[in-house]
């Protein structure tokens, strides 16, 4: 009853659709992947260079500030008064890293990484 030649053939189809079909799912699991590491490094390269924009902007912001506090303190002075703010800036950063920082970078990756 189980070595009919039509059952054999049906099991050899079963046997090629279960093998397309995992070859299907790998290539779609290779595609996701490439998808999101794609999304990940445009992320990041977007992220760069907003920084580097938003750095010089600050670098020529704090001269500005420096030379117009100058007249007022003097030069030295408005430098070092432009340097404590950063330091301010620096610290309020560094005590608030994880929920500035860690958290919204946690969620991002997260969503990037379990969207389907």
């Amino acid at each position: 009853m189980f070595s009919n030649d039509k059952n054999i053939e049906t099991i050899g189809q079963l046997v090629e659709v279960v093998k397309h079909y995992i070859g299907l799912q790998n290539e779609y699991l290779r595609l996701d992947v490439i998808e999101k590491v794609v999304r990940l490094i445009t992320a990041l390269s977007i992220a760069a260079v907003t920084f580097l924009i938003v750095l010089i902007i600050f670098i020529y912001l704090s001269f500005a500030a420096a030379y117009a506090l100058a007249p007022y303190v003097g030069t030295p002075v408005a430098f070092l008064i432009v340097a404590a703010f950063y330091i301010l800036i620096f610290l309020l950063f560094l005590a608030f890293r994880k929920s500035w920082v860690e958290k919204p970078l946690v969620r991002f990756l997260a969503s990037l990484l379990m969207e389907k």
